[in-house]
């Protein structure tokens, strides 16, 4: 059967909606409406299907009918008499709503208290959803969140949930992440307790069954791997697993869309390959520029005069490393350009020492024979900061924490309720 349901449903999905609503007591005539009804909202008249189930089910046609946004009157508060995992669905209803307003505050409220009513495994996935809230929205501290994040991970192990609780450990992982960027005491200790849990739910999803979530991991796992200091020479092999998790990451995103993760994947690549050291170093620097210029080229930046000016800074710096001085002035002009138009004056002044940098090669240049070693002559140029964000000691931006994302129950975790 073909669904009638709007492809964005009401609310900001923190229903596990359409599947997650079904009944799963098909041979009840009243439950087989039900589900045909919540498949194609054209099969019967919303009346006449909640009518026709028990008063502890009735709320579900409600909180369908909202999510999908076929009425903007929001479930009405449960009732002592409804089932307890329809109650909490009815929470986490208006929880939605107020989130999507604005209220985060509230929002939280309200999924603590659909956690509350509802049974396991659903109360898990309810208080993972209210942590990921208070972290995105800074309504509590970090250990508080740490701590509610991880007793929901750990209450959903056992289940077939593997995506929810791969999002909680993503989530626990940028919290020791955004430790160790924002300057924690031993930021080693922090980044190796971020690849845990970015390696821990790289094992619960693939790119196939997750593939934006096991992208995201991907990223932040390179991002990790590169800030983390080398010590040893066995440290080299994490350099190459960094690149290579951030080209899968970039192509996953490009594959579905995701411009704006992608050009971070993108920059962050071409930055990788900058300062990575490797025998093959000439033909890193040019994709490096060429990963740039994708990303100038599809506008990825264009409405962020700074990250733009910051990405022509790397971009022209690099092409001044490949002895290309010309290309690299127009990229550093403009770059500077946009910078003073920002008033960013640590960014004018990065470039400004590049470029003199680049006149003080070119009179080298003049005064050694044509033949010269420009290689070694632009090795002498000053790199230029990575202002973006926050940065590692490979170049490479270590990211906050990502947007709220709602989870989505799977179709063999679906809601079941009584008869």
């Amino acid at each position: 059967m073909t669904a009638q349901i709007p492809t964005e449903p009401h609310g900001l999905g923190v229903l596990p909606f359409p599947e997650g609503l079904l009944l799963q007591e098909t041979e009840r005539p009243e439950v087989a409406a039900y589900n045909d009804w919540v498949l194609d909202p054209s099969t019967a008249d919303a009346a006449h299907v909640r009518a026709g189930l028990p008063a502890a089910q009735q709320p579900l046609v409600d909180i369908v009918a909202w999510t999908a946004g076929l009425t903007d009157a929001l479930p009405a508060e449960p009732r002592p008499e409804t089932a307890p995992e329809v109650a909490a669905l009815a929470w986490a209803a208006r929880a939605a709503q107020a989130l999507d307003a604005g209220r985060a505050a509230e929002a939280v409220a309200l999924l603590d208290r659909a956690a509350d009513r509802a049974p396991a495994p659903l109360a898990a996935v309810l208080q993972g959803e209210a942590a990921g809230l208070r972290q995105d929205h800074g309504l509590g501290t970090a250990e508080e969140v740490g701590a509610a994040l991880a007793g929901a991970e750990q209450a959903l192990a056992g289940t077939d949930l593997a995506e929810t609780r791969a999002g909680l450990l993503h989530r626990l992982g940028n919290l020791a992440h955004t430790r160790a960027a924002t300057g924690a005491e031993d930021a080693r200790t922090e980044l190796q307790a971020a690849m845990r849990h970015y390696y821990a739910a790289l094992q619960l999803v693939t790119e196939q069954s997750a593939p934006l979530l096991w992208a995201g991991l991907q990223l932040d796992l390179a991002t990790a791997h590169l800030a983390s200091p080398m010590t040893t020479a066995s440290d080299q092999l994490r350099l190459g697993v960094a690149t290579q998790a951030l080209r899968a990451s970039r192509r996953v995103f490009a594959e579905h869309g995701e411009t704006g993760r992608w050009a971070v994947a993108t920059v962050d690549l071409a930055n990788a390959l900058v300062y990575t050291p490797s025998t093959h170093q000439g033909d890193n620097l040019v994709e490096a520029v060429e990963l740039y210029e994708e990303v100038l080229e599809s506008g990825a930046r264009d409405e962020d005069p700074l990250g733009r000016a910051r990405l022509l800074a790397n971009q022209g710096n690099t092409l001044a490393h490949l002895g290309a001085f010309a290309a690299a002035r127009a990229k550093l002009a403009e770059a500077r350009y946009l910078f003073e138009a920002e008033l960013d004056h640590d960014g004018v002044l990065a470039v400004r020492e590049v470029l003199d940098e680049i006149a003080r090669a070119e009179v080298l240049a003049a005064s050694e024979p044509e033949d010269g070693d420009l290689a070694r002559q632009a090795e002498q140029m000053a790199r230029v900061p990575q202002p973006e964000g926050y940065t590692s000691g490979m170049g490479v931006q270590v990211l906050p924490p990502p947007k709220p994302t709602v989870t989505v129950l799977p179709t063999r975790a679906r809601t079941e309720t009584p008869r």
